[in-house]
């Protein structure tokens, strides 16, 4: 497998422009916003077959180290449909066992199931849910998915359809996090 050092960020098409606008960040000089985005591997053509967008998508993934979700209404439909090519990526990422940061695109800085899509897998999952922006979102980042694993601190969430990495407490390397 190749390097991982590339952030996936995954989205409804309804929400390119939320993803247009965090290029704009990691691409301007205001905000101090960085990510490798793995969206620049394999491009694929408006007239690519379905099948060979999902190849596609599943190669660049192999190259990502994290995901971030961009989390809306329009995204846990699409996610959840478990035909989509959003629903695809959570899957494959899932496989891959990649940390999930929820960037949700409400503002909200909890858990917010309503944007969320389900994971095709009913075993439990891990996450961390932020507000979109920049800031924010690179602390998760740099926190969260880094480790590829739940810190410490982290709130834990007791649901069976949140899309995220084993924690490392799963895999003997941590305590379990406060409940």
């Amino acid at each position: 497998m190749s390097y991982r050092n590339k952030t996936y960020v995954a989205f409804a098409s309804e929400d390119i422009h939320y993803y247009r606008l965090m290029e704009a960040w990691r691409d301007g000089s205001k905000i101090s916003f960085n990510f490798f985005d793995a969206h620049d591997l394999y491009v694929a053509r408006d007239t690519s077959l379905p099948e060979t967008i999902r190849r596609n998508l599943r190669e660049r993934m192999k190259n990502a180290k994290q995901i971030v979700l961009l989390g809306s209404a329009a995204g846990r439909a699409k996610g959840s449909d478990r035909k989509s090519f959003l629903a695809h990526e959570i899957k494959v990422g899932i496989e891959f066992d990649l940390p999930v940061v929820v960037a949700n695109l409400d503002s909200k800085r909890t858990v917010d199931r309503a944007v969320i899509p389900q994971a095709p897998s009913r075993r439990r999952h891990y996450t961390v849910s932020v507000s979109f922006q920049p800031v924010v979102i690179m602390h998760a980042l740099d926190d969260y998915a880094a480790e590829s694993g739940v810190p410490v601190n982290a709130v834990r969430t007791n649901t069976t359809d949140l899309p995220t990495a084993r924690s490392d407490y799963e895999r003997g390397s941590a305590q379990r996090p406060p409940v």
